[in-house]
């Protein structure tokens, strides 16, 4: 995806961005980045747990319909 860009690539980047959105607001955009990951991160996790337990039950369905 980022093959082609290097350094030099993100200091012009920021600088378009710092004179875009000005100095002032970057610290309110970096903070909510940070929560939307967050958020993001722990759904994920939680989305892995689900399936584990569908899993989990699955395989207990499996052990109770054989014995029977």
């Amino acid at each position: 995806m980022f093959r082609g860009l290097e350094g030099w690539h993100f200091i012009v980047i920021l600088v378009i961005v710092l004179l875009l959105w000005g100095a002032p607001k970057l610290p309110g955009l970096a903070k909510s980045l940070g929560q939307s990951m967050r958020i993001f991160r722990k759904e994920m996790k939680g989305l892995g747990d689900d399936k584990a337990a569908e899993k989990a039950d699955k395989t207990a369905e499996g052990d109770s319909t054989s014995t029977k």
